[in-house]
């Protein structure tokens, strides 16, 4: 029987990673890729994968993962939200069918990425797990940016944590475009600091919900000096990013090179930030 969801696929000149991410996802009794205006075969490419393809300008994640909750049409009550550059593995999927029946609709789905390297895990380095909302009701709570980042609503419905992760192929496009994808993330999260988003709280530091830690900890983070070095010497010392190899020691020298992207941008005088 098919998986009873809906599942929503972002993107924008993506034919060299939907096929790998469509393919994962037959067992779903909809697929729809919401594309913003490709200028390569990403359309075809959907459809020849047996995708709906709909096309809607994109404005940010937060807007486009809604428009398809509200416009696209969805046939099915749950939505999987999922980029281009992820892949859900049938264990996941397997999980998500296992539980659904169970899910009031006010509950969000979290799950964890592994963030892959080519073929690598990044096991370590990367801070495995980080949870991100991605199972959630048609009906249900809507998503709003962070930074350069989506999360739900502050109203959102309680938290249910899924065991099987999705992969995250993160570099699949090549350091050009990874280099060019994080000034854009490092413009977006410098005007949140600059906007007063990553205030401080002592309470949410020791939180209940992961998310909520984590973004507490982020905030704390930019109290600090040094912080392209400290997040370096974080993923790779603190967390065993060594033990992933190679592609542990790249990944966290371009983390590093994240943070200095932010440090660069809120140099900026604000008027030139703009």
């Amino acid at each position: 029987m098919p998986l009873s969801i809906s599942a929503v696929v972002l993107s924008h000149n993506e034919a060299a990673n939907l096929p790998r991410c469509l393919r994962a996802l037959r067992d779903c009794a909809e697929v729809v890729v919401v594309d913003d205006g490709s200028t390569d075969d990403s359309p075809r490419v959907a459809a020849e994968c047996g995708a709906r393809v709909v096309v809607h300008p994109f404005a940010s994640f937060a807007d486009q993962r809604n428009w398809a909750m509200d416009a696209a049409g969805l046939r099915c009550d749950w939505v999987l939200h999922l980029d281009a550059d992820e892949v859900a593995p049938p264990e996941l999927l397997a999980e998500i069918r296992r539980r659904l029946p169970a899910l009031e609709a006010g509950a969000v789905g979290q799950l964890a990425r592994k963030v892959m390297l080519g073929e690598k895990w990044l096991k370590h380095s990367a801070d495995y797990p980080v949870f991100v909302p991605r199972l959630v009701h048609r009906r249900g709570p809507r998503y709003v940016m962070r930074g350069h980042g989506e999360t739900l609503a502050a109203a959102s419905g309680a938290a249910v944590y899924f065991d099987a992760p999705l992969r995250h192929y993160n570099f699949s496009k090549g350091w050009a475009e990874w280099r060019v994808r994080h000034l854009r993330y490092a413009a977006a999260e410098a005007a949140r600091i600059r906007s007063g988003g990553a205030a401080l709280s002592l309470r949410a530091l020791v939180a209940p919900d992961r998310s909520v830690r984590r973004a507490a900890l982020r905030a704390l983070s930019y109290r600090l000096p040094g912080r392209p070095a400290l997040r370096f010497l974080y993923a790779y010392l603190l967390r065993l990013g060594f033990l992933d190899g190679r592609a542990g020691w790249t990944f966290c020298r371009a983390m590093a090179s994240y943070e200095r992207m932010i440090d660069a941008e809120l140099r900026k005088p604000q008027a030139e930030a703009k």
